[in-house]
């Protein structure tokens, strides 16, 4: 496995297998048991899907020392092709930044589930943009019905929350996503631009700063239609092992108490918000800081207090059922553990 470095940021590039073979600790990566480092940090790997700007708050508190203040040395790595969640049950990643329907699909069959102990992202941070020059009538169902039937969707890794989504409102509108459209399903998310460039695609989804990057480019305009509006959502939340929570839940407090900090510093400090947001990624341009930071808080894109609702789990989780993903009950208790923010606030 290629192990590539950027700055202060890990990124993994690779497939399933190739992570759970390695299990990381040939790397020099801290297994989840997290040895401490020469200057006493114990050291924690948390597991990303891809790197969006929605996840901001962890690069924060990473950058401004708030899980250093904890005790902690916090990485992450990039796990693409649904690998994010396995990294973390197979033991070679301590946590993961990711939807709580996620963590469900990969807890089928699992005696340690993998349980959201914090919010981050509590938006379905997925938008659906149109190579430039397309767009529909309206956003009423038939006139989406009626743009998106016989089109070529890049929707990204099918199980995938983003593809999740696509479906979910193909079948809204009254479309079969297997016949009435044709679905591009690449296992790496930031490929979206380059599909639609190149002609894979006429329709894709993604977020920041996949959306500004093709704006820039010209390959599209803003996005027609954004899953925001639904509101409560757990879209990406932090989640380690239940294990993890009933052995150390010392270092999980820990963990959740400098998450929260960073989500009261990106709501009431926008200007560090963008200077860290410009260092995490130094190729986006002023103009594209600026567009990116303005929509993620006009749709509220952050959690407030790090509490995932039982509304924000059943939205979450009503799209993975009738999409048929997902089949047989959940139980929110399972999948969400809230005490630490809880013990946090007190």
């Amino acid at each position: 496995m290629k192990i590539k470095y950027f700055g202060r940021k890990l990124l993994a590039a690779g497939l399933a297998g190739a992570l759970l073979a390695a299990g990381l600790t040939g790397c020099g990566i801290a297994e989840k048991t997290g040895p401490k480092t020469a200057g006493g940090a114990k050291q924690l790997v948390i597991a990303e899907p891809v790197h969006l700007i929605g996840y901001l708050p962890l690069y924060m508190a990473q950058r401004e020392g708030y899980f250093k203040e904890q005790g902690l040395d916090v990485k992450v790595i990039q796990a693409t092709g649904g690998t994010h969640v396995t990294a973390v049950i197979s033991g070679s990643a301590w946590g993961v930044i990711g939807g709580v329907d996620s963590n469900a699909l990969g807890n089928k069959g699992n005696s340690d589930p993998v349980t959201a102990v914090v919010n981050c992202v509590n938006r379905a941070n997925v938008y659906l943009v149109a190579k430039k020059g397309l767009a529909p009538k309206s956003k009423s169902n038939a006139d989406l019905k009626e743009f998106l039937r016989g089109k070529s969707i890049v929707a990204g890794r099918h199980g995938g929350s983003p593809n999740l989504l696509t479906r979910y409102l193909l079948l809204k509108v009254g479309l079969d996503p297997e016949k009435d459209v044709k679905m591009r399903e690449p296992g790496d998310a930031a490929t979206v631009v380059t599909m639609l460039q190149n002609g894979s695609g006429q329709i894709g989804n993604g977020a920041e700063p996949q959306i500004c990057d093709g704006v820039e480019k010209g390959v599209w305009e803003e996005p027609f239609y954004k899953f925001t509006d639904l509101g409560d959502y757990s879209y990406s939340v932090f989640g380690v092992k239940k294990s993890t929570i009933q052995k150390d839940p010392v270092t999980v407090q820990k963990f959740v108490n400098a998450v929260l900090k960073a989500l009261k510093t990106v709501q009431n400090d926008k200007a560090l918000a963008a200077q860290d947001l410009r260092l995490e990624f130094p190729t986006l341009k002023e103009s594209q800081v600026k567009a990116s930071l303005g929509r993620a808080y006009e749709d509220h894109l952050w959690s407030e207090d790090g509490l995932i609702s039982k509304k924000a789990v059943d939205n979450d989780m009503d799209v993975l059922n009738k999409t048929g993903i997902f089949t047989g009950s959940y139980s929110y208790d399972t999948l969400v553990d809230m005490q630490f923010v809880k013990a946090a606030q007190k």
